[in-house]
């Protein structure tokens, strides 16, 4: 995938020698024009901090002292990942108002809100963190699943020739790697070098190799289309459970071996892990395109202040939230082509990480217009709890859509609606 920035060649030179013929750090997005009016805003987030879902005794083979010990069951969302999540939804409220979406305060706006949650414990308590921080005190509901039911919305069923889609998901993944499995493991070598020192002093010899698992490809098992293993792999699921320690604010964070910078380097592991397992595209087609489906209708229900058959709240609500996992943001962003750089991560999707989709609407021709944006809490926001603020706000920055985001990185509506119906379409090898 590649970053995507569009600059006009003239604002860029006049911005470079303003700074010294540094780029500037801060995200381009073009102003709102005075006759647009926010109508309608889809987020798609992912859980706040959990606990590890891995096997710790595995990962205890690699380390030289054991992984720490978590005080809620594995997957589960923790107290502070909760307050986290309640930060975030203060803030979604603060911005929104400013936006003109919501009123500053009181109830009268949670019956214009829908929160979807996927079943599982985390998202269901992520939901509602959201919606106590959105609308204290207003018993906004987050409806989800009981918790261990499948949901097709954040996990897509396959049909009944499932075996048959893992297989070319296999092919599809291998093919992005020369059908070399093994190669990863030297494409990332100084990564995979730089966790083992992590795992067992910067002097003491590994007391398992990273580089001793054996790599493969093959059709997933359950809701996963493939199954990728290796030191990669393995890698990918230690850097995620390090970033969780940093989140959650444990004093010490891989037994006092990780800062934040080492932890952005570490993190590498598991996007790249991520982008191929999750954003190669047919992959990210088959699990994003029903949720892109409901975000279409949705959406276009909004424009039609109408029921639309497929849409996933009322044709009165304002904001729509689904509170699914990690999977989903990467699922999308591969299908769609989305890229973004945040807090010094590139296309990273950290707890509380969200997509979002913003339908404005101009006065003058009543013609719509959707724009896109990442959000996140910073690593130190998330590790210290830190009050979100217009002030002082979680990182946010805009998305460009190809074939779809003009120079302002808004899309036509009718545009972006044609793009997304594209891919919805199933996959023509289904």
């Amino acid at each position: 995938m590649f970053l995507h920035f569009v600059l006009a060649s003239a604002s860029l030179g006049a911005s470079l020698a303003a700074h010294g013929g540094q780029s500037i750090s801060r995200p381009l997005e073009a102003p709102i024009a005075p006759e647009e009016k926010l109508r309608f805003v889809v987020i798609v987030t992912r859980h706040g901090v959990r606990s590890p879902t891995g096997k710790i005794d595995q990962l205890n083979q690699y380390s030289s002292q054991p992984w720490p010990t978590w005080t809620v069951p594995p997957g589960y969302l923790t107290e502070h990942g909760a307050k986290l999540m309640t930060l975030f939804g203060g803030f979604d409220r603060a911005l929104l108002t400013k936006q003109g979406l919501l009123s500053p305060e009181g109830c009268a706006d949670a019956d214009r809100i829908t929160i979807l949650a996927d079943s599982d414990q985390r998202t269901r308590e992520t939901g509602k963190a959201l919606a106590a921080g959105l609308m204290p005190g207003c018993n906004l509901v987050t409806q989800a699943l009981p918790e261990g039911t499948h949901d097709p919305l954040f996990h897509p069923l396959l049909t009944e020739d499932g075996f048959a889609e893992k297989q070319i998901a296999a092919a599809a993944l291998a093919g992005r790697i020369g059908n070399n499995s093994s190669g990863l493991a030297e494409v990332y070598r100084a990564q995979l070098q730089s966790l083992e020192q992590v795992l067992t002093g910067k002097d003491a010899p590994p007391k398992m190799s990273l580089f001793e698992i054996p790599p493969s490809i093959a059709p997933g098992k359950g809701d996963h289309l493939v199954d990728l293993k290796g030191p990669l792999s393995t890698a990918a699921t230690m850097a995620e459970n390090l970033l969780l320690e940093y989140t959650e604010g444990m004093p010490q964070v891989g037994w006092g071996r990780v800062d934040d910078h080492k932890l952005r380097e570490l993190m590498q592991l598991h996007t790249a892990n991520a982008d191929l397992e999750r954003r190669t595209p047919y992959i990210a087609r088959a699990q994003a395109a029903v949720m892109l489906q409901k975000i279409a209708d949705s959406m276009r229900q909004a424009t039609l202040q109408k029921r639309v058959p497929g849409a996933l709240c009322k044709p009165t609500d304002r904001l729509l939230v689904l509170v699914g996992h990690d999977t989903n943001l990467t699922n999308i962003s591969g299908v769609l082509d989305l890229s973004w750089l945040i807090d010094g991560r590139r296309d990273d999707t950290p707890p509380g990480g969200a997509l979002i989709f913003e339908l404005w609407q101009d006065q003058s021709s009543s013609q719509y217009t959707v724009r896109l944006f990442f959000s996140a809490q910073s690593l130190d926001q998330m590790r210290s709890a830190t009050p979100l603020t217009l002030e002082n706000p979680p990182e946010r920055v805009p998305i460009f859509l190809p074939a779809c985001s003009r120079a302002s990185m808004s899309c036509d509506w009718l545009g972006f609606e044609s793009r997304i119906r594209v891919i919805a379409v199933p996959n023509p090898a289904r």
